[in-house]
Formats: C-alpha cells, sequence, structure tokens
C-alpha cells in the first residue's frame, strides 16, 4: 500500500527519505545537500538512459569514471577509505564531498545535454568530462585550504565505525 502511496505522490517518498536521515541523526543542513545530491543522479540517469545505456553494470562503470576524474579514486575504493563495506557511499559524506560528488555529476549531465553522446563508448569519454571539471576545482579548493576534500570520517556510529575499521 505505501509503494502504491508513493507512485501516485512521489512527494511522499522524498518526506520518507528526509524522516529516515533526520531519524539516523543527520543535521538538517546535510540532508538538504543529500536530496538534492540524489535529485541530480537522477536527471543524470535519465539522461544516460535516453542515450542508450540500459544495463546496471555500464551506469556503474560511468559512475565510476565520473568519481575517478572527481576524487581520483573509483566508489569501491573510495569506500575502503572510508571503511565502508555494504553502506551507501555518499550517505558517509561530509558536505564538501556530497557537493563535488554533485558538481561532478552535473557536469556530466550538462555535457551529456550538449554534445548529446549515444551508446556507452560516447558517454564514457563524457563522464570523464564531466568528473574533470569537479577534479580541477576540487585540487584547486586545496591548494588553497591546504585540505584534503577525501577524509576517512562517516556517519557510521562509533561501534561500528571502529568494528569497519579494524576489518
Amino acid at each position: 500500500y505505501d509503494r502504491l502511496e508513493e507512485i501516485e505522490n512521489p512527494e511522499l517518498a522524498t518526506q520518507l527519505t528526509r524522516e529516515l536521515y533526520k531519524a539516523k541523526g543527520y543535521p538538517e543542513a546535510w540532508i538538504e545537500k543529500r536530496m538534492r545530491s540524489i535529485a541530480i543522479r537522477e536527471e543524470l540517469t535519465e539522461e544516460w538512459k535516453n542515450r542508450g545505456i540500459k544495463e546496471q553494470i555500464e551506469y556503474s562503470i560511468l559512475t565510476a569514471e565520473i568519481s575517478k576524474a572527481t576524487f581520483g579514486l573509483t566508489p569501491s575504493e573510495y569506500k575502503k577509505i572510508k571503511g565502508l563495506k555494504s553502506q551507501n557511499l555518499r550517505d558517509h559524506m561530509n558536505d564538501l564531498e556530497l557537493i563535488f560528488s554533485m558538481l561532478g555529476e552535473a557536469s556530466t549531465t550538462a555535457i551529456v545535454q550538449t554534445k548529446n553522446p549515444k551508446g556507452f563508448i560516447e558517454n564514457q569519454k563524457v563522464a570523464k568530462q564531466g568528473g574533470s571539471v569537479a577534479g580541477k576545482a576540487r585540487v584547486d579548493l586545496e591548494s588553497k585550504t591546504g585540505k584534503k576534500v577525501i577524509t576517512t570520517d562517516n556517519y557510521l556510529p562509533e561501534g561500528k565505525k571502529n568494528k569497519q575499521l579494524n576489518k
């Protein structure tokens, strides 16, 4: 019944997601960024779908290309740095990490809309270009602040965090 209600009114799913993040103790400002990052991701995947990306593995590879160009790491490498196993990486990113992820995906979306790539290979090139926009901005910020954007910090509860890092 709840799923049918969400189909009829997608705002219910969005509200539930917000409530779940709040119940887990995430700050309101972080929740806003995370919800925006979900919307940006959905827009990108819709563009990819319209340009011939159909298989889940293709979405994963394209996402990894954006991440590598943005952070110098694939999502699985990034998860290791944060001590994560099956958890969603973005749910454990700080504000800057989320912002640069969004920039990489929003830049990729803008380039996709401009260049209209078809199929996997062309979209892979564009994914690298979009991620590169965010990667250059990240490197520039790091050089100006002297601080790395990528952190080991995450939102795991302390007990789980320690267990994850020791494994």
